[in-house]
Parts: C-alpha cells; sequence; structure tokens
C-alpha cells in the first residue's frame, strides 16, 4: 500500500513537473505582454493594454504596427495558400498509397517521407538553388524574368508545400486505412457512380482527418523560420518579420503581444480540430 502510495506521488509530481515546463515560458512570454514597460522584463510596472492598441511611441500597439499587421497578413495568406494545397494533394497520395498498387511503391513512399528528416535550412537553400538555375536559365535564353522562381511569396509557398505534403498526407493516410470498403461497395451495388460514391461516403469520412491535416498544415506553415528564411523577399511572414526586428530593435514587448495573439489563436484552432473529430464520431 505504502510502496502504491508513493508511486502515484511521484507519478503526480512527473506529471505537474512536466506541464509546468510545458507552459511556464508561455505564461511568461504572455505575462510580459502587459507589463506597463519597455522592455519585457522585471519588475513589473503594472498592467496595460498598450502593447495592443496604443497609436503611439514608445508603446506602439501590435494592431498599429503596419509592418508586423503586413507581416501577420501574409503569414495568414502563405499559410492557408499552402494547407490547402498540401491537403488536397496528400488526400491523392492517401488514395494512391492506400487503394494502388504500382512498380516502386516502397521507394516511392521512401521519397515521400524524406522531407520530414531533411534539416529546414537544407531544404530552403536547395529550393532557392534550384529555383534560381532554372529561372536564370530562362532568363538568358529566352529573356524572361521569372518573378514566381525568385525569392517571395510564391517560393516560399513552394518551399513549405514540399515538406507539408508529407505530413498532410500521412495524417490522411492513416484516416484512409480505418475506412470499411464494404460501405463503398454497397454504393456501388445500388447505382451509385464511383464519383458519387467519392463524394458522399469517402470523402466524408476523411473530412475530420482533412480538417485535422489543413490545421496542422497552417501552424507549421505559419510558425516555420529555417526553411521560409532561405526563400523570403520584400513580403516577409511574421516569423521573418519578428527576427529582423528582434536583430535590429531588441526585443520588446509588442513580441510578446504577438505571442498572446498567436498563441490565442493556436489554442482555437486546436479546439476547433478537436470538436470536429468528436463531432464525427458522435
Amino acid at each position: 500500500m505504502q510502496s502504491s502510495a508513493g508511486l502515484r506521488l511521484i507519478y503526480r509530481a512527473y506529471m505537474a513537473a512536466f506541464f509546468l515546463f510545458l507552459v511556464a515560458p508561455l505564461i511568461a512570454a504572455g505575462a510580459f505582454a502587459f507589463n506597463d514597460s519597455v522592455f519585457p522584463s522585471l519588475p513589473w510596472n503594472g498592467f496595460t493594454l498598450d502593447w495592443f492598441f496604443s497609436p503611439v511611441e514608445p508603446k506602439l500597439g501590435l494592431f498599429y504596427d503596419e509592418r508586423l499587421l503586413r507581416g501577420l497578413n501574409n503569414s495568414l495568406y502563405i499559410g492557408v495558400v499552402v494547407a490547402a494545397l498540401s491537403v488536397a494533394v496528400g488526400t491523392c497520395n492517401a488514395f494512391l498509397f492506400e487503394r494502388k498498387s504500382f512498380p516502386f511503391k516502397g521507394v516511392a513512399y521512401i521519397l515521400l517521407i524524406i522531407p520530414l528528416v531533411i534539416p529546414g535550412v537544407i531544404l530552403g537553400i536547395s529550393i532557392l538553388v534550384f529555383a534560381s538555375m532554372i529561372a536564370n536559365w530562362v532568363d538568358a535564353e529566352f529573356g524572361l524574368f521569372i518573378t514566381w522562381l525568385r525569392p517571395g511569396v510564391p517560393l516560399i509557398v513552394l518551399g513549405q508545400f514540399s515538406f507539408l505534403t508529407t505530413i498532410t498526407s500521412l495524417v490522411i493516410a492513416a484516416r484512409l486505412q480505418k475506412f470499411d470498403m464494404a460501405l463503398e461497395e454497397a454504393a456501388l451495388n445500388l447505382g451509385a457512380s464511383r464519383l458519387r460514391v467519392l463524394t458522399t461516403v469517402t470523402l466524408p469520412f476523411l473530412y475530420p482527418a482533412m480538417f485535422s491535416a489543413f490545421v496542422v498544415a497552417f501552424l507549421v506553415s505559419f510558425e516555420n523560420f529555417n526553411t521560409t528564411l532561405m526563400l523570403v523577399g520584400s513580403d516577409a511572414p511574421l516569423t521573418i518579420t519578428m527576427y529582423d526586428r528582434m536583430v535590429k530593435a531588441g526585443s520588446t514587448p509588442v513580441l510578446n503581444a504577438v505571442s498572446v495573439v498567436l498563441m490565442l489563436g493556436s489554442g482555437l484552432l486546436a479546439l476547433a480540430s478537436v470538436a470536429v473529430q468528436r463531432e464525427k464520431k458522435v
């Protein structure tokens, strides 16, 4: 009995320490967003919302900082585009690898996984070099300046898509493995076309996984730094804008305010994903 009670105490202490380790940095980052100080550090000088809503320096708030808002807008645009493309292609990949047999399928699956194990910096540099090589050749041979192969938003989308498609493919394929093929066969026997079976039977079953994959891809795209840094042009996403602000002006509580907004947004998306999964189960 004493041994069992001691193990429970150790387990609870471990769980408390583990979650404290995860949450403490987030709480600290969030708290300094409300500190009435120009530096994100102690002492606590009082509560303020200036770092969100102040229209003037030296406490220019997030919602009046045009550069940060522009970076946020770029990140939202890139994240939505990349997530949508990744889910669409990931769904096709899931059907390809779960339903079809073709030569060198194992090799193709390994190639699908490779982007996950390549460091983001290496992936970004490789894409930049390859795209620049093609763009320079087209410019030299035909006199065409292809802007989307130069550093900028299109190349960021291409770079992030190259590894996020792997994630969405795996998430959706895991769901597709649980699908009962007898449901499709029954619908076909009742006279439904293959397209109708796909849209009314198979895809509805996959929607929770597709939504979760979209959320994961969007969040990973939004916070991605290593690959994005290699491919960024004049329209920098939020992570690059924050890094540039940190390097040039040092850390200020407005960056903590950005962190609070991102934490709330990520939490809401995670809750939405959980709600969709539970609704489908019900």
